[in-house]
C-alpha cells in the first residue's frame, strides 16, 4: 500500500491554506507557505543527489527550518534522524555512522561540533553564516518546487529516532510513514485536537514526544503551533497569553517550573488542556496545576520511541485516573506479563513488565536484529517498565525495571517515593535512587532540590516520610542539589544521579 505521511501536510494546506501552521517570534506561516518551502526542500536534496531511503540528518532546535526539513525530507521519499543539537563532535560522528546518513542539516549556532564529526557527509547550514566546507540551507530551498510528493511504501521507514541509550550505546527505532500517520490521527482524535487549536511546542522537536504527540496532530488536523526554541517559564506564559494557546504539552518539571512563576496576573483562561508524559507527574503538582490554571484538565499518557509516542492516555476529565496513565489507544493492545511472559491478572498486588503491541510498535531498530529480537518476545514488544492495571482496565506504571530497588528483599518502588516527597512544600524536585549496600542489598537515597527560602534537614524528610509509607520504603539518606540533572526533554536523569 503506497503513502507518504507527507500528505498530511498537503490536505491541511488545501483545504485551509492561509491558516497559521507556525508562529515563531514576531513570524507566522501559514500552510501554504511551509507546503511550498517544504517542496523546495525536497527538490533540492533530490538534486543533491539522495535518493528514496536515504538518511538525512537533522541537528536543529526548534525552530521553523525545522519542520521545512522534515517534512521535505518526507515528501523526498527520504528518512529523516533527529538530533539532539547539543550532541558534542563525538556523539554527533556516532549518529552519522550508525545511521548512515547521507547528508546533515545543522544550525549556526552548532555548527562546530558538527563540521568536526561530518567528515564525508555534506553539511547544510540553518542561519546566517556557512562556514567553508559547508552549503547555507537556502541552497536547498533555492530548488523549483515540482509540488510532488515521492511514492513510498506505508511500511517504508520515515524516521529514525535514537533512544537515550541510557542502557547502553543509543539505537535507531524505525518508524514508518503509516505507524506515525496513526499515532497523529488516533492520539489526535483521543484528545479532540481540532483546527481552532493552538499548540505550545516547546518540547523538543527531535524528541519523540515534541515530534510525534505535539506537532503531528497539528499537521494532521489543521491547527496551529507555537514554537519555542528553549523552555523558559516566562517565555512559555507570554506565548500563551499572546497567542491564545488552548493545549500545553510538557515533562512534569515544567509543570512545576510553571507553578513556581507567579500566575495570578496572568490570562491563562484560553488553555482547555494539558498533555503530560515523558515521565510520573506527581499527584500534587497536577492538583496545584489544576487550581492555579482554572479551566485547564491536565491528562496525562505513556508511550516510547518505539512505541510512536503514545501507547495509553487518560482522555478526559469524566474518564480519567489520576496517577495512571490511562487506558491504550485505539488499536494498541497492552498487557502485564511477569518474568516468564505470562500474563497477569489485574490488581496492584500483580506486578510485571508492561508489554505493548499493535499499529503504533516499530518495526525494529536500525541494524540491530539481535536486540530486536530480544525487544520482541513472545510476539511482543517489551518496553522494561513495571506496572500494573486495574479491574477497569487503566495501566499504572510504579517505575522502570532497572530503577527497582530491592532493599532486605523487598521491592520498592521508587516512585511511590517520589510521590510522598513532592508533597513536602519545601521539595521543588526529588528522584530516588539505590546505592549499593552490605547489609541491605541496597538502600534508599533521596536526592532533593528545595523551594527557594526553605533548607528542611534531612531527620524532618525522612521522619515526613515514615509518616506516610511503610518503614522498608523509606530513605535512609537525603542528598541535597540545587537543581537535579535533566535530559534534553526535562526528565531527570537518574543514571547521572547514580
Amino acid at each position: 500500500m503506497g503513502f507518504n505521511l507527507a500528505t498530511m501536510l498537503r490536505e491541511s494546506a488545501t483545504e485551509r491554506p492561509e491558516r497559521p501552521l507556525l508562529h515563531f517570534g514576531e513570524r507566522s506561516i501559514a500552510y501554504r507557505e511551509v507546503d511550498e518551502l517544504s517542496g523546495r526542500v525536497a527538490a533540492g536534496l533530490q538534486a543533491a543527489g539522495l535518493r528514496r531511503g536515504d538518511k538525512v540528518v537533522v541537528h536543529l532546535p526548534n525552530v521553523p527550518e525545522f519542520l521545512f526539513a522534515y517534512l521535505g525530507i518526507l515528501k523526498a521519499g527520504l528518512v529523516m534522524v533527529p538530533l539532539n543539537p547539543m550532541l558534542r563532535a563525538s556523539e554527533i560522528a556516532y549518529h552519522l555512522a550508525d545511521s548512515e546518513a547521507a547528508l546533515l542539516i545543522t544550525y549556526e549556532s552548532f555548527v562546530d561540533e558538527a563540521v568536526k564529526a561530518a567528515a564525508e557527509v555534506p553539511v547544510y547550514v540553518v542561519g546566517s553564516a556557512a562556514p567553508s566546507g559547508t552549503k547555507p540551507f537556502e541552497e536547498l530551498c533555492a530548488a523549483e518546487n515540482t509540488g510532488e510528493i515521492t511514492a513510498v511504501e506505508a511500511d517504508d521507514t520515515a524516521v529514525v529516532l535514537y533512544t537515550s541509550g541510557t542502557t547502553g550505546q543509543p539505537k535507531g527505532a524505525e518508524l514508518t510513514h503509516f505507524e506515525l500517520f496513526m499515532a497523529c490521527t488516533v492520539g489526535g482524535e483521543r484528545f479532540g485536537v481540532a483546527e481552532d487549536d493552538v499548540s505550545v511546542v516547546v518540547l523538543p522537536l527531535f524528541h519523540v514526544f515534541g515530534l510525534v504527540t505535539v506537532l503531528g496532530p497539528v499537521i494532521r488536523f489543521g491547527g496551529s503551533a507555537v514554537l519555542i526554541p528553549k523552555f523558559d517559564a516566562g517565555a512559555v506564559l507570554d506565548a500563551i497569553e499572546r497567542h491564545r494557546c488552548t493545549i500545553f504539552s510538557g515533562v512534569p518539571t515544567m509543570y512545576f517550573a510553571l507553578l513556581g512563576e507567579d500566575l495570578a496576573g496572568r490570562d491563562l483562561a484560553s488553555l482547555r488542556a494539558g498533555i503530560s508524559g515523558g515521565a510520573a507527574m506527581p499527584e500534587e503538582v497536577l492538583r496545584e496545576f489544576e487550581r492555579k490554571v482554572p479551566g485547564i484538565v491536565v491528562l496525562e499518557g505513556y508511550g516510547l520511541s518505539e512505541t510512536a509516542a503514545v501507547a495509553t492516555f487518560n482522555c478526559s476529565a469524566a474518564e480519567r485516573k489520576i496517577g495512571s496513565i490511562g487506558r491504550p489507544l485505539w488499536g494498541v493492545e497492552v498487557k502485564i506479563f511477569d518474568e516468564d511472559d505470562r500474563e497477569l491478572p489485574p490488581g496492584p498486588e500483580h506486578i510485571g513488565e508492561v508489554v505493548i503491541r499493535g499499529h503504533n510498535v516499530m518495526k525494529g531498530y536500525y541494524k540491530r536484529p539481535e536486540a530486536t529480537e530480544a525487544a520482541f518476545r513472545s510476539g511482543w514488544f517489551h518496553t522494561g517498565d513495571l506496572g500494573y492495571r486495574d479491574e477497569d482496565g487503566f495501566f499504572f506504571v510504579v517505575d522502570r525495571k532497572k530503577d527497582l530497588i530491592i532493599r532486605g528483599g523487598y521491592n520498592v518502588y521508587p516512585r511511590e517515593v517520589e510521590e510522598v516527597l513532592y508533597a513536602h512544600p519545601a521539595i521543588r524536585e526529588a528522584a530516588v535512587i539505590g546505592k549499593p549496600d552490605a547489609r541491605m542489598g541496597e538502600e534508599i537515597v533521596a536526592v532533593v532540590a528545595f523551594q527557594p527560602g526553605s533548607s528542611p534537614d534531612a531527620d524532618e524528610l525522612i521522619a515526613f516520610s515514615r509518616e506516610r509509607l511503610a518503614g522498608y520504603k523509606c530513605p535512609r539518606e537525603v542528598r541535597v542539589l540545587d537543581e537535579l540533572p535533566k535530559g534534553p526533554s526535562g526528565k531527570i536523569l537518574k543514571k547521572s544521579l547514580r
